[in-house]
Formats: C-alpha cells, structure tokens, sequence
C-alpha cells in the first residue's frame, strides 16, 4: 500500500525557493517518494507518495508550510507516480491574473460539515471550477460547470457572468481546494461581494461527511493512475 499526501499552501518562498529544489530531490530519492512538488514564489503545491507515511512525513517536514497548509491522506494499492519531480514555476496553480493572490485576498472558508446548508441555498450560485473532463466524473447537485477546457478559462467563464451575480452569495469548490483560492481572489478582485469556497476541496468532503448525508453525485477525477476516488477516498471504478 502507498500513502498518498495531496497538499499545497500559499505562502511567501520567493527568497528560499531555488536552494529547496536541489535538497527536496535528493530527500525524495533518497525516501522512494514519487510525485509532484512545484515550487514557486507565491508557495508549495503537490501530491506525492510514498511506500509508508512516515517517509512522506519526512518530505512534507521540509516544505515551509504555515497554518493555512491544506494537507490531505488517501491511499493507493499500487504506486500511483512513475517517478519523482520537483518543478520551479511562476505559479503553483496557473491563472495568469496578477490580481488574483491569495496571499493578499481571499474568499470565506467553508468547513464541509457546513457545506450542504449553504449550497442547498437557492439563492447561492454554486461554482464548479474544474475542467469538464474532470466534471464530467462527478459534481455537486445544482452546480453550474462552467465547461472550460484549462484553469485559465476561468476568467473568461466569470465574463459571462450578468452584472447582478456580484450581488449574490458565491460557493465554489474544486478538487483539492488550490483553485478556489485562486479563483475566489479573482472574482473579489472584480468585484464579487461574497464569495466562499469549499475548505479542503472535494476531497476533504468526501472523507469527512457520511455518504448518506452527500450531495455530491458521481466520482471525483484525480490526477495520478488511481483516475479517481469516492466517498471515504475509495478507489472508484470509472
């Protein structure tokens, strides 16, 4: 069995970004880790595994996270990355707005125990982030999709958006919790008043409320061999 940690965390590295790379891989290597870390100014983004969890615990102990970091748990039956990486990037969750900077502006947390009630709302616009192959999977019951091929579509989707929707309160949510930061910055950057976002993603949903008691319908696309994960982080057969 491997252990599996999905993470990332949006905090100033600028000044000790390089020098980590170098340190991070050997650690890897050195551990049998295999994944993703991507490091870039603005934080730490990845999912890495490892053939027991303190080994992972030792690669995550390195990485600058402060108290906002989202970390979370799964596990895989076979090794679920071929190698380990660790990238330099200008963005650990590519948008391409400057504007949009969860270090500086970000919308409201929403624990999933509470999820349900807000979503079930009427009057709250539920957002699904993701791509549509990843939508097509699953989503939560009302959400709009707004059917964009990349991340970066995003801001072309809130274009569409009627003049009157930045009155309204805004839930969105996305597979791990990385692109509501970015995508909630944006929209309070143009203009949104009220705009929450799924503490955790998905993921932290699907571990943490009872199936009985979801509202998500369908699986949830991962991005590594296990394709996708249900409720309680199970391996789905899609």
């Amino acid at each position: 069995m491997w252990h599996v940690a999905a993470f990332y965390n949006f905090v100033d590295i600028a000044s000790q970004r390089d020098a980590m790379r170098p340190a991070l891989k050997e650690l890897g290597a050195a551990l049998n880790i295999c994944g993703i870390i991507l490091l870039a100014g603005e934080g730490v983004n990845g999912t890495i595994a490892g053939p027991s969890k303190e080994a992972v615990d030792e690669i995550l102990a390195q990485l600058p996270f402060n108290d906002n970091a989202e970390i979370k748990w799964s596990t895989a039956s076979v090794q679920p990355f071929f190698k380990f990486k660790v990238r330099l990037k200008k963005e650990i969750i590519t948008m391409k707005a400057p504007e949009a900077n969860p270090n500086e502006i970000v919308g409201d947390y929403v624990e999933p125990s509470d999820w349900n009630a807000l979503i079930s709302d009427p009057d709250v616009l539920v957002l699904d982030t993701r791509n549509t192959y990843e939508t097509e999977l699953g989503t939560f019951k009302n959400a709009v999709d707004p059917t964009i091929q990349h991340f970066t579509h995003f801001k072309d989707f809130v274009e569409t958006l009627p003049e009157e929707a930045k009155g309204k309160k805004v839930a969105m949510f996305c597979t791990g919790g990385i692109r509501c930061e970015k995508a909630s910055a944006y929209m309070l950057a143009h203009g949104f008043n009220e705009v929450y976002h799924l503490k955790g993603g998905i993921l932290k949903y699907l571990e943490t409320v009872p199936k009985e008691d979801s509202l998500w319908e369908g699986a949830c696309f991962v991005f590594d061999k296990r394709v996708a994960l249900e409720h309680g982080l199970e391996e789905a057969v899609v």
